[in-house]
């Protein structure tokens, strides 16, 4: 992208989210020019007069190539809502970050992944079903997606690492500061098999505020959020109702109903979040349990001469298998066996009626690999 630079430089600017970025997005051609606006032009794109005069005050004393400059010492990724490898399941829910800040690396198999959240106070139980379920979703080819902060958070990301897993950490500051200082070893090892994901520009500091912005994003990523221990007080309660607001699944591990600890977890089960009581009850409410299939396949079945051909009849718009067949002109039977097949493996979906489109993860140009 041209102008990501301009993103970049934006997204340096106090109060320049998601529905301010839209309306520049919407008036001017590219970023680059909304950078180069004039008041009265800015005004004109709708943004308000406190807005416009931040823009200006901010604008002269940055530089957005200064700022690249550091993202590349620091080895950070920069994906927009524009680009194609952007979390699809981030991109959709209403408060998505317009930039995502990535050190480390997405793959498509982060598509089947689950948040999970809970307290900082963890008890000798919420320890071990933590490790447990965490290791049996991991090995499950499930991503975890946590937070880093002490307790719970850090017992996922290590039992996902130990598990042989992959997990991703969102961070309530810059990618550059490791909150808190002690895991700073953890998100380390987080890079060798996942990523660090951020909304936040290299420099901020972890402040109280941003911590709820942050959860929407360990929220906005999964497929469901698994809260393991929370008091009634406890900040992974504000991860589970962001992940209702966002149309996610929401599962709970019951507790004594003496503990402290588990108060929150057992009022969400009583408001309808889903039990757990082993990860195979997410696994199940996710209609997951073909993951490992899907990837076993994937990584042993080698591609046939017809599933090449196949792929570059299909995209990711809906064709249907008699247009496949007219295409590529193979029988019926052929495309049809192969097609069979290229499900199995998770490169092509049937979206209904023998309509066919390719997986993300068949697509160019999705993976993002920072060294």
């Amino acid at each position: 992208m041209s102008d990501l630079k301009y993103w970049v430089g934006f997204s340096l600017i106090p109060g320049i989210g998601r529905a301010k970025f839209a309306l520049l997005e919407e008036h001017f051609p590219s970023l680059e020019a909304a950078w180069h606006a004039n008041a009265a032009e800015l005004r004109a794109a709708g943004l308000d007069d406190r807005s416009v005069r931040t823009i200006q005050e901010y604008r002269s004393k940055l530089s957005p190539d200064k700022e690249m400059e550091r993202l590349e010492r620091y080895r950070v990724k920069v994906l927009t809502w524009r680009d194609e490898a952007y979390p699809t399941r981030l991109k959709e829910i209403y408060d998505r970050p317009p930039v995502l800040y990535v050190r480390g690396s997405l793959l498509p198999e982060d598509e089947w992944c689950v948040g999970v959240v809970g307290t900082r106070r963890t008890t000798l139980y919420g320890r071990q079903v933590t490790e447990e379920i965490v290791a049996d979703l991991a090995r499950n080819h499930i991503t975890i997606v946590s937070g880093l902060a002490r307790g719970i958070d850090a017992i996922a990301h290590r039992a996902a690492l130990a598990a042989g897993g992959r997990t991703i950490a969102v961070f309530a500051s810059g990618l550059d500061i490791v909150y808190p200082a002690e895991h700073a070893q953890l998100a380390r090892e987080i890079l060798e098999q996942g990523a660090l994901v951020s909304d936040y520009p290299l420099g901020t500091r972890p402040k109280a505020e941003n911590f709820p912005r942050r959860n929407r994003i360990m929220s906005g990523l999964s497929l469901g959020v698994l809260v393991v221990e929370a008091g009634e007080g406890s900040g992974a309660l504000i991860t589970a109702r962001l992940a209702l607001e966002q149309n996610r699944e929401v599962f709970a591990v019951p507790g004594s109903i003496l503990s402290p600890a588990s108060r929150g977890t057992n009022r969400l089960i009583q408001e309808g979040a889903k039990l757990v009581m082993s990860y195979t009850d997410i696994l199940e409410e996710l209609n997951l349990t073909m993951v490992a299939r899907q990837l076993e396949l994937q990584e042993t079945l080698p591609v046939t001469d017809t599933e090449s051909l196949l792929l570059s009849h299909l995209s990711a718009e809906p064709v249907h298998i008699d247009e496949v067949c007219r295409s590529s002109g193979l029988p019926m039977s052929a495309v049809s066996s192969a097609l069979a097949m290229m499900e199995l493996k998770g490169v092509v979906r049937q979206v209904g009626a023998m309509n066919y489109v390719l997986s993300r993860e068949a697509r160019a140009g999705y993976r993002v690999v920072m060294e």
